[in-house]
């Protein structure tokens, strides 16, 4: 049970863009869970595991979590771990039930999303090419496919070669649901990604039956937590003074779009958000962006 909590928790980083701090707060709402299945479904001659946690367990867990009487946000968080724990399970194939299927949340305001700069883009961007390793040129076009597509880290881990379009400038990829769509890319990200697939990636290939897009030293499909690992190398390499994740790489295409005039509906789909109200939250951050600019350069606003 230990090692699904650690596996959710490495998701969060890669996937998710999480903070040490959220992670740490999340490790210890499932620890807590943990202990709570472990004695209450253990009981019994049942073996404690997530899959014997039923709905009603979930409930009487969610009423020990009242009970206790946690602040609002304390409490949604805790809820917010224990769905997002279990529907990584389910995606994962742990679990054959998700027993927080239709529980609620309690609704609290989320955080605005961690985009960086456009100069600090182009910085973080410029680093593989200042190494002459198979793998840095190979995530010369890894970094630059993120920016240009806003793909989720999992999107572009799953990609095969078979996805990318490099003539007509566009990638395919499967979202949340299965759901699949076309992206656009822009001509240097497609020139990039065509040098990899012609001269990087047969000196990573191991296997001449391996489809995946990205390899990693040894010829297997890159990892979500392999692609973490470089990325975070190369954020350190140049001087960010930030934790940099994938998502970040996310965050920052959406937002740079909106800033350049973008509209919602378009940033919607090539994210991938079933709803509009997911992508709504990057409006707040181009706003903040405006008023900082107005309070700058309105001479009655100084």
């Amino acid at each position: 049970m230990r090692e699904d909590i650690k596996s959710f928790l490495d998701y969060l980083t890669v996937e998710k863009g999480f903070s040490e701090n959220t992670k740490a707060a999340y490790q210890n709402d499932l620890t807590q869970l943990a202990d709570f299945v472990k004695e209450n479904v253990g009981k019994g001659a049942i073996t404690p595991s997530w899959s014997n946690f039923s709905r009603q367990g979930c409930l009487s867990y969610l009423l020990n979590l009242k009970e206790r009487n946690y602040a609002p946000t304390t409490a949604a968080r805790k809820v917010a771990a224990v769905k997002s724990f279990f529907n990584f399970l389910l995606a994962e194939g742990k679990i054959k039930n998700n027993p927080t299927e239709n529980i609620s949340s309690p609704r609290v305001g989320k955080p605005l999303p961690d985009a960086i700069s456009i100069n600090q883009i182009r910085h973080l961007l410029s680093q593989p090419t200042k190494r002459t390793a198979p793998e840095a040129r190979r995530d010369v076009a890894i970094l630059e496919l993120l920016y240009a597509s806003g793909m989720r880290v999992s999107e572009l881990v799953s990609l095969n070669l078979g996805d990318v379009d490099t003539e007509e400038g566009y990638v395919r990829c499967f979202g949340k649901g299965n759901k699949e769509r076309m992206i656009p890319i822009h001509p240097q990200a497609v020139q990039t990604v065509k040098d990899y697939i012609t001269e990087t990636r047969p000196q990573l290939l191991h296997n001449d039956a391996e489809q995946a897009l990205f390899l990693n030293r040894r010829g297997d499909r890159l990892t979500r937590q392999g692609l973490w690992q470089k990325l975070k190398d190369y954020a350190k390499s140049a001087g960010l003074g930030k934790v940099v994740t994938p998502h970040t790489l996310r965050h920052s295409f959406a937002t740079h779009m909106l800033s350049g005039g973008a509209d919602l509906r378009s940033v919607q789909e090539l994210l991938g958000h079933a709803n509009i109200s997911t992508t709504q939250i990057y409006t707040h951050l181009t706003s903040e962006h405006l008023r900082r600019t107005y309070n700058r350069t309105h001479p009655r606003a100084k």
